[in-house]
C-alpha cells in the first residue's frame, strides 16, 4: 500500500500540473496561429505575430495602460503599506487594533462588492472614471497585501541592530535608512511584486471604475466573444516568460549567494 500511495502521488501531482499548465501551453501555441478574424481555429504556423505584435487594435495601448496602472498603484500602495505596516507594529496609538481590522476589511470583502462600492462612490462625487480612478481603486486594493507581508518582515527584525547604531551616535534618520530600511527590502519587494500582479492581472475592480479607459484584462475579455487576438496571446506569453526568467535569476543569484557565503564561512 505504501508503495502504491507513492506511484498515487506522483500521478496526481503530474495531472494537476497538466492541468495548469494546458491554458499556457494553449495561449503559446495560439501566439503562433496564422489567425485572420478569429483566433479560435488553428489555421498555420508564423512569426507575424510575434513580429508586429501592435497590428490588432487597441492590444498595445491596453497593455500600455495596464503597466501605467499596476506600476504607479504598486509604487503607491508600497509606499503607504510600508509605513502603515511600521507604525502598527512599532508604536501603540488609539484604535490601533480597530486599523488593523479596518486593512484586512478589503482583503476579505469580495472584489464585485469593492469595486461597486468605490464606483458608486466616484459616482456619487462625480469623480470622471479613468486611468485615475483605476489607479485609486487598485491602490486601495493592493495597501492590505501590502501591510501583511511587510508587517510580518518588520515584525521578524531583531532590534538589537537599530540599538547599536544609535549606540554609535547615528542619527534616527541613519538608523532608518542603514539599518531598517536595508533589512525591510526583501519584505517590501515581495509585497511590491505582489501589488503589482494583482494590480496588473485585475478585472472586476477595473471593469467597475475604468469607464472608457481599457486595461489588458478588460481587452481580453471584450475580445474573448469572438476570439482572442494572436497579437493578445503574443503578449501574454511574453509576460509569462519574462515571470519565469525572474523566477529563474533570482532562484540561480540566491544559489550563488548562498555558496559564496559557505565558502566564505
Amino acid at each position: 500500500m505504501r508503495g502504491f500511495g507513492k506511484y498515487l502521488l506522483w500521478v496526481y501531482s503530474g495531472m494537476a500540473l497538466v492541468f495548469l499548465m494546458i491554458p499556457i501551453v494553449y495561449t503559446i501555441v495560439f501566439s503562433f496561429n496564422d489567425a485572420r478574424r478569429t483566433n479560435i481555429v488553428w489555421r498555420g504556423f508564423t512569426f507575424d505575430n510575434w513580429l508586429d505584435v501592435c497590428n490588432a487594435q487597441d492590444v498595445c495601448s491596453s497593455f500600455g495602460n495596464s503597466l501605467l496602472v499596476a506600476g504607479v498603484s504598486t509604487v503607491l500602495a508600497t509606499a503607504m503599506g510600508t509605513a502603515i505596516a511600521l507604525a502598527l507594529v512599532r508604536y501603540r496609538f488609539r484604535f490601533r487594533e480597530a486599523t488593523t481590522l479596518l486593512l484586512f476589511l478589503p482583503m476579505a470583502t469580495p472584489e464585485v462588492v469593492l469595486g461597486a462600492g468605490l464606483a458608486a462612490q466616484f459616482l456619487q462625487l462625480g469623480v470622471q472614471k479613468g486611468l485615475v480612478t483605476i489607479i485609486i481603486a487598485h491602490t486601495m486594493f493592493c495597501i492590505s497585501f501590502v501591510v501583511v507581508t511587510v508587517r510580518a518582515r518588520v515584525a521578524v527584525l531583531d532590534g538589537a541592530l537599530e540599538e547599536a547604531g544609535r549606540d554609535l551616535y547615528a542619527s534616527p534618520n541613519q538608523v532608518f535608512w542603514r539599518v531598517t530600511f536595508p533589512l525591510l527590502i526583501p519584505g517590501i519587494v515581495a509585497a511590491a511584486l505582489l501589488s503589482f500582479a494583482l494590480s496588473f492581472d485585475d478585472f472586476i475592480i477595473t471593469n467597475f471604475n475604468a469607464g472608457p479607459a481599457m486595461t489588458f484584462p478588460r481587452f481580453v475579455y471584450t475580445a474573448a466573444a469572438r476570439g482572442i487576438p494572436a497579437e493578445a496571446n503574443v503578449i501574454a506569453s511574453g509576460v509569462f516568460f519574462c515571470a519565469i526568467l525572474l523566477v529563474l535569476i533570482a532562484q540561480v543569484g540566491g544559489a550563488i549567494k548562498r555558496q559564496r557565503l559557505a565558502q566564505a564561512g
